[in-house]
C-alpha cells in the first residue's frame, strides 16, 4: 500500500515542477521565432483581423449609364453616397457597364433610361436597372439591399411632389413607427467582433499547438531520452509544459487588449477580467491535452503544425465565429456542439461584450469542462503511454 505524501515529498514535487516550468520558459526565451510568432498573433493578427475584415458595404465602387441626363437622373445617382457606395464616373454604353463588372473595377451599374425624368414628372410608371456583381454573394446582397432601401426612398418623396406633398407629410399619416435598439455593440463596429474572434483563433491555436512545440522540441533536441531516465513522473515532465504554455498565453492576452482591444480599436471590456481569465485557464488547460497528442505521433515541429491544422480548421468553422449556427446544415450545426471553441466564444463574448457572470455563462463552462476534460484526458493517456 502506497503510503501518502509527506510535507517533504510535497515541497520536493513543487521544486521539481517550478525547475521543469522554469526550463520551459527558458528554452521559449531562447527561440526567436517562436517567440515573434506569439506576438505577432497577439498583435499584428488580431489589428489586421479587426481593421481589414468587414461585413458592411464600404466604397461599393459603381458606375452611372445615364440616357436621361435629367435632374432627376442626377438626383437618383446623386444618392448613392459614401461610404457605403463609391462612384467610379459616368459610361457611354452598356458594353462599358459589362466590362467593368467583368474586370472588378465595379460592383455594379445603375442604368437610368430616357424621359425617366420626365416620366416620373407625369407620375407615368418608370423603372431604372441595376447590375450588380454578386460573386461576393454577402457583398452583392448588401449592394442590392441598399440600393433597395435608397431607389424606395425617392420613390416615396417623388410620388409626394407628384400630389403637392412634401416629405415631412409623411409624418402625419398613420404609421408603423420602427424604433430599433441595438444592445452590446450600438454602433456595429465589426472591428469589434472581428477583433475579439480573432483574439479567440489565436488562443485556441496557441493553446494546441504551444504544448506540442514545447514537446516535439525535446525529440528533435533529443533531451526526452533524459526525462526519460529522470526521477520525474510524467505528470511531472507534462505539467511544467502546460503551465508554461498557459502563463504565455495570458501574457499575450494582456498585451492584446491593453495594446489593441482597447486603444486600437476602443473594445469596451464590461465584464469581470478576472472570469474572463479562469475561463481562459480552464479552456486552455483542457485543451492541450490535443496538442500533447499531436506531440506523441509525430516527430518533428512542421507535422506537428500541419497536424495542429488539420484539427484547428474544422473547430474554428464548426464554432459558430465565421458562420452563425442557424445559417448552417442540419449535419454540421449538430457537430458545432463537439467543438470546445463554440462554448468558449459563448463565454469570452458574454464576459467582454455583454458583463455577463458566472451564472449566465455557467452552461458553456460546462460544455468546456465535459469536451476539454475528455480531450485532456486523452492527451494525458496518450502522453503516459510513451514513458511505459
Amino acid at each position: 500500500m502506497k503510503e501518502p505524501f509527506s510535507g517533504q515529498d510535497w515541497r520536493l514535487w513543487l521544486r521539481r515542477v517550478g525547475a521543469m516550468t522554469r526550463k520551459e520558459l527558458l528554452q521559449l526565451l531562447r527561440d526567436p521565432v517562436l517567440l515573434f510568432v506569439i506576438l505577432y498573433g497577439f498583435t499584428a493578427d488580431v489589428y489586421n483581423a479587426g481593421s481589414g475584415v468587414t461585413l458592411q458595404l464600404q466604397h461599393a465602387a459603381f458606375a452611372v449609364h445615364d440616357l436621361d441626363r435629367s435632374a432627376a437622373s442626377r438626383e437618383l445617382a446623386g444618392r448613392l453616397l459614401p461610404p457605403e457606395f463609391k462612384p467610379i464616373g459616368a459610361i457611354t454604353d452598356a458594353r462599358q457597364g459589362e466590362r467593368l463588372l467583368d474586370s472588378g473595377q465595379a460592383l455594379m451599374v445603375l442604368s437610368i433610361p430616357p424621359q425617366f425624368g420626365r416620366d416620373l414628372a407625369a407620375g407615368a410608371p418608370t423603372a431604372v436597372q441595376v447590375q450588380i456583381d454578386a460573386t461576393n454573394t454577402a457583398l452583392g446582397f448588401l449592394a442590392y439591399s441598399y440600393t433597395t432601401q435608397i431607389f424606395g426612398q425617392y420613390a416615396i418623396e417623388a410620388g409626394l411632389r407628384n400630389q403637392g406633398l412634401s416629405p415631412t407629410a409623411l409624418d402625419s399619416l398613420a404609421r408603423v413607427d420602427n424604433r430599433q435598439r441595438v444592445w452590446f455593440n450600438p454602433n456595429q463596429d465589426d472591428g469589434w467582433f472581428m477583433s475579439i474572434s480573432e483574439l479567440l483563433n489565436v488562443i485556441t491555436a496557441f493553446a494546441i499547438l504551444l504544448p506540442a512545440a514545447f514537446m516535439v522540441r525535446e525529440k528533435e533536441r533529443g533531451t526526452i531520452e533524459q526525462l526519460l531516465v529522470s526521477p520525474l513522473t510524467p505528470f511531472q515532465v507534462m505539467a511544467p509544459k502546460v503551465l508554461a504554455m498557459t502563463l504565455v498565453i495570458h501574457i499575450g492576452i494582456l498585451i492584446c487588449l491593453f495594446g489593441i482591444l482597447e486603444p486600437v480599436f476602443h473594445v469596451p471590456i464590461k465584464g469581470s477580467l478576472t472570469l474572463f481569465a479562469l475561463v481562459t485557464t480552464l479552456y486552455v488547460v483542457n485543451l492541450s491535452g490535443l496538442g500533447l497528442f499531436i506531440a506523441t505521433v509525430t516527430r518533428n515541429l512542421a507535422q506537428a503544425a500541419m497536424m495542429g491544422i488539420l484539427v484547428l480548421a474544422p473547430m474554428m468553422f464548426l464554432s459558430g465565429i465565421w458562420t452563425p449556427p442557424e445559417a448552417m446544415p442540419i449535419v454540421a450545426r449538430a457537430l458545432m456542439y463537439i467543438s470546445p471553441l463554440y462554448y468558449y466564444m459563448n463565454a469570452s463574448y458574454g464576459i467582454l461584450l455583454k458583463g455577463a457572470g458566472l451564472r449566465t455563462i455557467a452552461p458553456s463552462i460546462l460544455g468546456i469542462l465535459l469536451l476539454g476534460g475528455a480531450v485532456c484526458g486523452f492527451g494525458l493517456w496518450r502522453f503516459r503511454r510513451q514513458f511505459d
